[in-house]
C-alpha cells in the first residue's frame, strides 16, 4: 500500500522521531489511507509533551489544555500533533475535566471515539511506504466490513462527548457504512444528551451530513 505522504509531513514526523520521541499517524488520515481516500488532515500523536514539541517547532502554537500543538505548513495549513493522553470526567458531555499525558499509544487509542478512527501507523523512515500498524480494536476489520462501532462501551464514549451521537451518523453517511447494533442502540437511548451540546457544534455535523453524497439516508438516520 502506497502512503503518498507529503514531504512536509514526513519532515515533521522525522523531526519528532529524531528527538527520540515516539510518533504515529492517527485518526482520520489513517482511516482514509486504508479506504484509499484523499487525506485532508495529517494528524499525529506522540509521547512528546507540548513543551517538548514547542522546543522542536519554533513556529508551533499551543493554545489549549488538551495537548495539541499546531504546526503551520507553507500552504497555510496546520498539522496537529497531540500528546498521548488519558481523559477523566466529562460533566458537560464535551470536555474532560482532567487530562493526563499518557505513556503509550495503547492508552491514547483507548480514549478515541470509533474503531475506524483508533488505528495508528508508525512509519519506518528508511522507507516511508513501510509501517507498523497498531489496531487494538479491530478497526481494519470494521473498515473492511463498512461498520461504525464505538471503541469499548458506547455508553461511556457518548457520555464523554455527546456530539459523537451525530458524528457516528455523519461518518456512516459520508462513508456509506452501517452502524453496529450496540452502538446504534446507545445512539437511540442517549439521544437526549445532545441537548447539552452547543447548537453551533450540532450545526457543523448537520451541514456535513447534508453535504454528503447520501444526505437523504443521513437525515433518515437522524
Amino acid at each position: 500500500m502506497k502512503l503518498a505522504i507529503p514531504d512536509e509531513i514526513i519532515k515533521i514526523y522525522k523531526k519528532i522521531s529524531d528527538g527520540n520521541f515516539e510518533i504515529y499517524l492517527v485518526g482520520g488520515c489513517v482511516r482514509n489511507i486504508f479506504l484509499d481516500k484523499k487525506v485532508k488532515d495529517w494528524d499525529m500523536t506522540t509521547n512528546a509533551t507540548p513543551e517538548d514539541l514547542m522546543k522542536l517547532f519554533k513556529k508551533g502554537f499551543y493554545d489549549n489544555d488538551f495537548g495539541t500543538v499546531g504546526i503551520p505548513l507553507s500552504d497555510k495549513q496546520v498539522v496537529e500533533v497531540t500528546t498521548f493522553r488519558t481523559e477523566h470526567g466529562h460533566k458537560d458531555k464535551r470536555r474532560p475535566e482532567k487530562v493526563e499525558w499518557g505513556k503509550t499509544i495503547e492508552e491514547d487509542l483507548s480514549r478515541r471515539d470509533f474503531t475506524i478512527n483508533a488505528i495508528a501507523l508508525k512509519l519506518k523512515l528508511s522507507d516511508t511506504d513501510s509501517f507498523e500498524i497498531v489496531d487494538l480494536f479491530n478497526g481494519q476489520e470494521d473498515l473492511k466490513n463498512k461498520i461504525i462501532k464505538a471503541v469499548g462501551d458506547p455508553k461511556v464514549r457518548f457520555k464523554e462527548d455527546a456530539l459523537r451521537l451525530m458524528r457516528a451518523i455523519r461518518l456512516a453517511t459520508e462513508l456509506s457504512f452501517t452502524i453496529e447494533d450496540q452502538t446504534w442502540n446507545e445512539i437511540i437511548n442517549d439521544s437526549e444528551l445532545l441537548n447539552e451540546i452547543s447548537k453551533e457544534r450540532i450545526q457543523i455535523e448537520l451541514l456535513r451530513i447534508l453535504a454528503s453524497e447520501y444526505p437523504f439516508e443521513g437525515v433518515m438516520l437522524l
